[in-house]
């Protein structure tokens, strides 16, 4: 179908791929993994012609059809509603339905034989390309991803970048692409969204390549992993989980080979430097550094980047109660987010905010955190010290310094070696910790600004999908700061790795309603919490 013969890619001069190889097939379901900074993204780039090969070449079907989503689509806009944008992609169907109306207009005034067989053939191939059910197909995605029905005639331009970015995908869905290329699809979507999301793959009748940090997505979505590590692609068979086990032996195995090579080596190194200097024995030194210089050298297996345990420290503890808020008011035009709302937060809740999309999570944090307006009374506890972590924080960064910088800045009091440290731990090793942020992933960018939440030493945490763009590796590194951190925090979270993992003393599952926050629940992992939402249906 596609295949990436011995490619090369280098970037600011640094290499993401070299000779790397990679054969995708027909109706492989293909997870794309690897630490941010890989090249998963630009992998798809290349693959979509959107980047140039530095070596190397892609051959694949001259009709074969490529639909990529991506973060960049975030800025579509129009004036269309969300259902005729979805209905773009169906390009021959609308210009055939265009025709045949005009025609049916025509044929109120006009009864010629020439427009009755010029109406047959357009109905006749409007019909085999389906085109009588590509609305029904459209509202269907589009419902599936958490639209509601009177939403379908809304202006595209009303909605939230999250929002479109589902039209994005549903765009992406109706084309049906011979290879469908998706780029974090879930970071926008509420659970509800993500499980309609992954029974639609489990049925696609296609090959599609897949990035996400998700690995319970992952696992219910994939038959096939591509790793990207050493600038390399390596094909496991199986879903994440499977790849985990195999690749767990195949380290191993990779590690004894190293082992042993390297005892040989030594062993030929010792016996080339006791004989070169001897006349006799010379031939036989020189042959054996010849031989050492053929071989083909097994690598060292990379161990974890980072083994160092982060702690996010409180500079001091704030009073019993943290925040609160009563009588709270939120809507936007017609449209009401909160209403007589009251809530309280106390020391050491560790709260899950949880529920569908637009439902006001992320603006209930935004209020807390003072960055959008309500009506009621709001008041903060004693002494409490607030760290806001959102997808904004990224667009904040400076881009023109580089880490080191950055995170001086943001503490100055700190010491380089606790700012490496923390970079450290965030998967910034040696000279990376120079790197000018402009040259760095998504994914980056957003370890970059967790490091600054580390060392806020905030005793009152406000996470709005913490998870987004972080690689699996960076994911674990925040699940265990937050699993051991002494403060209070609040967190808006479609990630069920960090829900099962994290101490959540209040999980309000579906307590953000138009009107209210219902009372907190106990700690419930995902399954419990389904469990109890069967009880309550029956």
């Amino acid at each position: 179908m596609l295949v990436l013969n011995s490619i090369s890619f280098d970037f600011g001069g640094r290499y993401l791929y070299r000779d790397a190889s990679w054969h995708i097939k027909p109706n492989q379901k293909i997870g794309l993994v690897g630490a941010n900074g890989t090249g998963k993204s630009t992998l798809l780039r290349i693959i979509h012609g959107e980047y140039s090969l530095t070596g190397g070449e892609i051959t694949g079907r001259r009709d074969l059809t490529i639909g990529f989503l991506n973060q960049d689509l975030l800025s579509y806009e129009s004036d269309k509603s969300i259902l005729d944008v979805a209905l773009e992609v169906f390009e021959r169907e609308n210009i055939l339905h265009e025709k045949i109306e005009k025609i049916l207009k025509q044929l109120e005034t006009e009864h010629g034989e020439e427009l009755l067989n010029e109406l047959y053939f357009l109905q006749s191939e409007f019909e085999s390309l389906d085109g009588y059910t590509i609305t029904h197909r459209a509202e269907a995605i589009l419902e599936g991803l958490g639209f509601s029905t009177a939403d379908l005639s809304r202006p595209l331009k009303e909605f939230s970048g999250g929002w479109r970015m589902r039209v994005m995908l549903a765009r992406m869905l109706l084309k049906k692409p011979d290879l469908l290329m998706l780029d974090e699809p879930t970071n926008h979507l509420d659970l509800p969204s993500i499980q309609w999301l992954e029974k639609y793959l489990q049925d696609y009748d296609g090959t599609f390549i897949l990035v996400s940090h998700d690995r319970y997505f992952l696992d219910r979505t994939v038959n096939t992993i591509a790793e990207i590590a050493n600038e390399k692609i390596t094909i496991y068979t199986g879903n994440f989980s499977d790849y985990l086990e195999q690749k767990t032996l195949r380290d191993e195995l990779q590690q004894r080979q190293f082992d042993n090579q390297e005892k040989y080596i030594k062993e030929q190194q010792k016996l080339i430097d006791r004989f070169r200097a001897k006349a006799s024995k010379a031939k036989m030194a020189q042959s054996r550094m010849k031989m050492l210089d053929r071989m083909d050298k097994v690598e060292a297996v990379a161990g974890p980047s980072s083994t160092m345990r982060l702690s996010l420290n409180i500079e001091s503890q704030p009073g019993k109660v943290v925040y609160e808020g009563h009588h709270i008011t939120k809507k936007y035009d017609a449209l009401e987010i909160f209403n007589n709302t009251h809530f309280q937060i106390e020391r050491g809740d560790k709260i899950a905010l949880i529920g569908a999309n637009g439902k006001g999570k992320s603006t209930l944090l935004k209020i807390i955190a003072g960055t959008e307006t309500a009506g009621g009374e709001l008041k903060e506890g004693y002494n409490v010290k607030t760290s806001f972590y959102a997808q904004h924080q990224l667009e904040s960064l400076n881009i023109n310094n580089d880490l080191m910088t950055e995170l001086q800045l943001f503490a100055p009091l700190e010491t380089d070696q606790r700012i490496r440290s923390i970079l450290g731990a965030f998967l910034f090793n040696k000279d990376d910790v120079f790197k000018k942020i402009k040259v760095l992933s998504g994914g980056e960018k957003a370890r970059v600004a967790l490091g600054k939440l580390i060392l806020s030493k905030a005793n009152f945490l406000l996470l709005d999908e913490p998870t987004n763009h972080l690689d699996m590796q960076s994911v674990e590194i925040l699940t265990e700061v937050l699993q051991n951190y002494e403060g209070t925090f609040v967190v808006v979270s479609h990630d069920r790795f960090l829900w099962n993992k994290l101490p959540i003393k209040y999980g309000l599952s579906k307590t953000i309603s138009s009107k209210n926050i219902r009372a907190p629940m106990k700690s419930m992992n995902t399954g419990q919490q389904e469990n109890s939402r069967r009880k309550n249906r029956k």
